[in-house]
């Protein structure tokens, strides 16, 4: 690996966490986790484009029926967060399509391909700085 061979550490703070638990943290702590692509038994088109939040009590069931991943860390489905607490800015998907990569039929393939995204300024961030804004969020934990 590129670390042990340079003079340098990782940092993996989510590293071994017990995955059902980190997901509900994220959910809990206000981060908008869209789910992009889907490439799992379990999951199909109809996934695509909806909310981790949504979708939670899904993976759970999922996680026991088939040994599934609830973060998808082993390629289960990809995500994009599209907004949380530290954002100025929500990325809002104004048009997209849902596109069929590969017909399997256990763990098809599906993605979300984007036409059109935009920027939506959250009220009262924006000019505040990083510092102020994990200030905000640490208030929102409280």
């Amino acid at each position: 690996a590129v670390v042990s061979t340079q003079s340098t550490g990782s940092i993996a703070p989510l590293w071994e966490r017990e995955q059902e638990t980190l997901l509900q943290e994220m959910v809990d702590n206000h981060l908008e986790i869209r789910i992009i692509k889907v490439a799992s038994i379990g999951l199909n088109q109809s996934h695509v484009g909806q909310h981790a939040s949504d979708l939670l009590p899904h993976f759970k069931a999922t996680s026991k029926k088939f040994g599934f991943n609830v973060c998808g860390e082993g390629g289960e489905f990809e995500s994009l967060v599209t907004d949380c607490p530290l954002y100025a800015y929500k990325i809002q998907v104004d048009k997209s399509e849902k596109v069929c990569h590969s017909h399997d039929d256990m763990a098809p393939v599906w993605y979300e391909k984007f036409e059109a995204v935009s920027l939506v300024e959250k009220p009262g961030l924006k000019d505040l700085g990083l510092r102020e804004r994990i200030g905000l969020v640490s208030k929102l934990g409280s």
